[in-house]
């Protein structure tokens, strides 16, 4: 009983001492602040799926790239009755023995390429760059082209700076 007494007294303070127009613009700038706080909270997540889409996106599209660099540099352009393979090239070993240890163990080519950001402006502008290192060695063996030791957003870091390197392998 006493609670309530003290509760009811605490009331009629509160009353007195402010308005009801107060009390409720007090209330709504509460609320307005929650509500704000929750839409930064949404933007946020938004903002790092869409830089989670890009780079998946940038590493799909160089991985189109490669694929079709390795298409250009074999001799018989991809032959055969099985599909051919392009694998991520590690930057210590040879091609030859990266596509021994697969299902398709012939070596076609070792491509090494990159690619710049936006649209081209002018027929002259250099817009990608390439190398075939060839099957036997490990090439450059500089650690930035392995794209398996990579940063995950090292294709936004690498592009224009560093090449990713690939191999082209295929059956027999």
């Amino acid at each position: 009983m006493l609670k309530v007494a003290v509760k009811m007294a605490l009331l009629v303070t509160l009353a007195s001492s402010c308005s009801i127009e107060e009390e409720m613009t007090r209330i709504s700038v509460r609320e307005a602040m929650r509500s704000e706080l929750e839409a930064k909270k949404e933007v946020d997540v938004a903002r790092e799926e869409m830089l989670e889409m890009k780079k998946e996106l940038a590493w799909y599209s160089l991985h189109v790239a490669a694929a079709a660099a390795c298409r250009g540099s074999t001799a018989s352009g991809g032959t055969g009755p099985w599909s051919n393979s392009v694998l991520a090239k590690e930057n210590t070993r040879s091609c030859n023995d990266q596509c021994a240890a697969t299902d398709r163990p012939i070596c076609d080519a070792e491509v090494s390429i990159q690619g710049s950001f936006g649209k081209a402006t002018s027929y002259t502008e250099t817009i990608g760059r390439f190398y075939n290192y060839g099957c036997s060695t490990p090439g450059n063996m500089d650690v930035r082209f392995d794209e398996v030791k990579a940063a995950e957003d090292g294709i936004f870091k690498g592009v224009s700076i560093h090449y990713y390197r690939f191999c082209c392998c295929r059956r027999p």
